[in-house]
């Protein structure tokens, strides 16, 4: 496993940290680290959260290393490309609760990895920007679908087709990130969420997580409710469900199983 991709378990959360500096750049080994990383966390059925955070206290991830593409080689714009979307689809669709500590600059493929995180959370110095129409290029992993789900599309197309960067107190605004902490505090606050989700059933958290994303597929309301109801009717197939409402009954605390 690469350490461009440090793996640290702390209970029944993973916590990630993008360790290539001094800017923390996604390299291909990289991608296929956190793939391959994230695929073994959805075996891991002690783990219910992750919490992705960059090396040091300036950089998230500034993104690409553009010297990959100085060339212009085609063949190999394809293979970063694809390895980019794997990557971060991967993480998108990780079964538990994903947290983003950007702890600094969060650039383009930095800013989209932070992107397939469920909730993000900024530490007051950093900034968030998708540059890459600058430098003739365009997002490729996600950039263009994500950030006009989470900001609308005047602010979308402030970032990408005017290469406008956010400061955390416009990101907040925005609906970027979902909290604003003081610099230094952004992985104690995602551990601090990670630790409220684990708390929560994991055979719950993954089915209400599936909903919630089914949401930006465009599917109907009565689709929406239907399959609401059928997951939770499949609920009733698993542990979690018999041990939460007894642990309820029992005035304990349930002991989830994940299955």
């Amino acid at each position: 496993m690469s350490d461009l991709i440090q793996l640290e378990k702390r209970g029944h959360i993973a916590v990630l940290t993008i360790n290539n500096p001094p800017a923390n750049t996604w390299t291909k080994d990289s991608l296929i680290a956190l793939t391959n990383i994230v695929k073994e966390l959805n075996e891991d059925r002690d783990i219910f959260a992750l919490v992705m955070t960059g090396q040091g206290e300036k950089f998230y991830s500034a993104g690409a290393d553009l010297k990959t593409f100085a060339d212009g080689d085609k063949a190999r714009a394809n293979e970063m490309g694809q390895l980019f979307g794997e990557a971060f689809s991967t993480l998108q669709r990780f079964r538990g609760v994903s947290i983003a500590a950007v702890n600094g600059y969060a650039m383009g493929g930095g800013l989209e990895c932070a992107m397939a995180c469920d909730i993000r959370i900024a530490e007051e110095h950093a900034q968030m920007a998708l540059p890459e129409a600058g430098v003739g290029l365009l997002p490729c992993a996600g950039g263009t679908q994500n950030l006009p789900w989470l900001v609308g599309e005047g602010w979308a197309k402030r970032m990408i087709l005017c290469g406008e960067r956010v400061k955390a107190d416009t990101a907040l605004r925005i609906g970027l990130v979902e909290e604003v902490v003081p610099s230094g505090q952004g992985l104690d606050k995602a551990l601090e969420l990670a630790e409220m989700a684990c708390q929560q059933s994991p055979s719950s958290t993954a089915r209400c997580k599936t909903l919630v994303m089914s949401a930006r597929d465009g599917r109907s309301h009565d689709d929406g409710w239907r399959m609401e109801r059928e997951l939770f009717v499949e609920l009733f197939s698993t542990e979690d469900q018999k041990e939460g409402v007894n642990a309820f009954l029992e005035k304990r605390k349930p002991e989830w199983k994940n299955r």
